[in-house]
C-alpha cells in the first residue's frame, strides 16, 4: 500500500537554540516523519525527543552504531527522560518514524537513523510508556543547534 507524506511544518533555526517543539499536530494522519538537518562543526553532541511536554522517566530506547572503522556499540536505556535519537557531530541527517502517534490505546514507537559526516551511522528504537496521542513534539540537544538548522514534519497518510 502506497503512504502520500504531507508536509505539516518547517523550522530553520535563526538564532541558536537547545530545543524546538513542533505543537499542535493535527490528529488526522497515520504516522509521523521528523527529518532533522543540522551541523555540528567540533564535539557532537546528543539528540532526544520527548513527547506532549513529558519530561518524566517514561522513554525507553535501544541505539546501535558503527563509524566504518571497526568501532561499534550498542546501548539501551529504560526510564529515561527522552528518547535518546542520535548525535550531531559534523553535518547530520536524521529520520524520525513516529507509528501509529494518534492511537489512545498502545504505547508510541519511534524508529530513528542518524548519519553523521564526522561520525557514525546510528539506528534506533524506542518507547513512550504513554498511551496519549501524541500532540506535540519537542526535538532537543545538548547545546545549542547552530543556526541554518531545520526541522521538518510530515503527516503520512495511508493511500
Amino acid at each position: 500500500m502506497a503512504a502520500t507524506y504531507e508536509p505539516i511544518a518547517t523550522f530553520t533555526v535563526s538564532t541558536a537554540q537547545s530545543s524546538y517543539t513542533f505543537s499542535s499536530i493535527p490528529q488526522t494522519y497515520t504516522d509521523l516523519y521528523v527529518v532533522i538537518s543540522s551541523y555540528e562543526g567540533s564535539s557532537g553532541a546528543s539528540l532526544g525527543v520527548q513527547f506532549n511536554g513529558d519530561t518524566g522517566n517514561n522513554y525507553c530506547y535501544t541505539f546501535t552504531y558503527g563509524d566504518g572503522s571497526g568501532g561499534t556499540g550498542s546501548q539501551k536505556g529504560n526510564n529515561a527522560g527522552s528518547i535518546y535519537v542520535g548525535q550531531i557531530n559534523g553535518g547530520t541527517v536524521s529520520l524520525l518514524n513516529i507509528n501509529n502517534y494518534s492511537n489512545t490505546t498502545t504505547y508510541k514507537n519511534i524508529l530513528t537513523r542518524n548519519g553523521a559526516t564526522a561520525q557514525s551511522v546510528f539506528t534506533a528504537i524506542g518507547t513512550w510508556q504513554n498511551t496519549n496521542a501524541i500532540t506535540s513534539l519537542t526535538i532537543s540537544r545538548g547545546g545549542n543547534f547552530t543556526v541554518g538548522s531545520t526541522f521538518t514534519i510530515y503527516g503520512i497518510k495511508a493511500a
